[in-house]
């Protein structure tokens, strides 16, 4: 009998082990087929604002704009992407995302992204803002990217966000962009000097969706990956 209660806990300790490293592997929030892990922001579904074309979820310009969320939510975790904008096309990647957002759009299927922090996808040259700050690769409106070396408007870039405890990272092309730490003093200063000085709820989720923007222009986003820290 002690025998037997022996090998059962040896192997639930090997299915527990397993199940823990499982969390810490790359899982595909998007493979270039399936579209299973996303749906529209404050949606059931995957809406028809993007399409899959060649292996990229593309956003459709002309159509009203709905953001996609990943169906799961993350606290700690490491995401990469590869990313293409079209002239003038402008997207951004948000994390910690909770579909109560006291900031609405008209059509009430994406938030006017005042809520969260962004990674910013930008044409940085035929976009109207040239604000270093709201830049691609920036974290929007407050920190203005180092480093950065983007390929021609139509290419694919790589991105990488690091959210591990409160320090983040943001990474264009293999080249660390920007760097900060949530609730430090020099980052809640900034807050404080930007467009999301009036919004109390700004940053305030630990935990939350990962939010990819559709702001009316051509994206390409391809394979998505995410792995829990």
């Amino acid at each position: 009998m002690k025998k037997l209660l022996f090998l059962f806990f040896v192997i639930a300790g090997i299915g527990h082990n397993a199940c823990a490293q499982n969390d810490h592997k790359w899982h595909y929030l998007f493979d270039g087929k399936s579209v299973n892990e996303l749906r529209g922001y404050k949606m059931d579904t995957f809406p028809d604002a993007w399409k899959v074309e060649n292996g990229a979820l593309v956003a459709q310009p002309d159509v009203p704009n709905v953001d996609l969320v990943s169906k799961e939510t993350y606290t700690n975790f490491e995401l990469t992407l590869e990313w293409a904008v079209s002239k003038a096309g402008n997207s951004g990647i948000f994390y910690n995302v909770q579909e109560n957002s006291s900031h609405e759009s008209g059509n009430g299927n994406s938030p006017n992204w005042l809520d969260n922090f962004e990674f910013q996808i930008l044409d940085d040259i035929d976009f109207n803002d040239h604000e270093p700050r709201r830049s691609a690769g920036s974290l929007y409106d407050l920190i203005a990217p180092t480093n950065k070396h983007l390929k021609p408007v139509g290419e694919f870039n790589t991105a990488r966000l690091l959210v591990n405890h409160g320090h983040v990272e943001q990474w264009i092309n293999g080249e660390k962009v920007v760097e900060y730490e949530i609730n430090s003093k020099e980052l809640n200063e900034l807050i404080a000097k930007s467009k999301y000085r009036t919004n109390p709820n700004f940053a305030k989720s630990t935990g939350g969706h990962i939010m990819l923007q559709h702001h009316g222009q051509k994206v390409w986003l391809r394979n998505i990956r995410i792995k829990r820290l």
